[in-house]
């Protein structure tokens, strides 16, 4: 039976805290055309011990996003691109564009090599079995699945 874990207020005001750093540092504070900040869920499973991260990218193809694993984070970077059509005048514009990059804290030791991700309808799932070795900076393909 899985143990169910508390949240831990001070992570959370952290990682909030983070959060609003980088969107501000990004110039996303009211002004969202600027920039792209996917959500991302991460969590640990027991059976079997992995970490997981969870990316929201849709609209992004996922050849162009990097994930490297190192120094005890995961980076998940790329861009979601303007269409290059001049002949358009926008009426509205709330679909955020531009570079991106997602830093997620790996509190464990992971097995690097073993590290898979798959990419379906929108969501980018990055798998990390746990280890006890370390290992260095690697980086993660991305598996293509499409809907029967």
């Amino acid at each position: 039976m899985s143990e169910h874990r508390k949240s831990d207020p001070r992570r959370e005001a952290g990682d909030q805290f983070g959060r609003l750093v980088a969107e501000l540092w990004h110039g996303q504070f009211g002004a969202r055309q600027h920039g792209l900040w996917p959500p991302v869920d991460s969590y640990r499973t027991e059976d079997p011990p992995q970490f997981v991260v969870v990316v929201e990218l849709p609209g992004i193809d996922p050849e162009q996003v990097q994930i490297v694993l190192q120094d005890g984070a995961l980076v998940i970077a790329g861009e979601r691109k303007r269409p290059n059509k001049c002949d358009r005048r926008y009426h509205q514009m709330e679909i955020d564009r531009g570079p991106f990059e997602r830093r997620v804290q790996i509190h464990e030791q992971v097995d690097a090599e073993a590290a898979s991700a798959t990419y379906e309808q929108g969501l980018l799932r990055i798998v990390l079995p746990i280890s006890k070795r370390p290992s260095g900076a690697v980086r993660v393909p991305i598996e293509l699945r499409s809907k029967p």
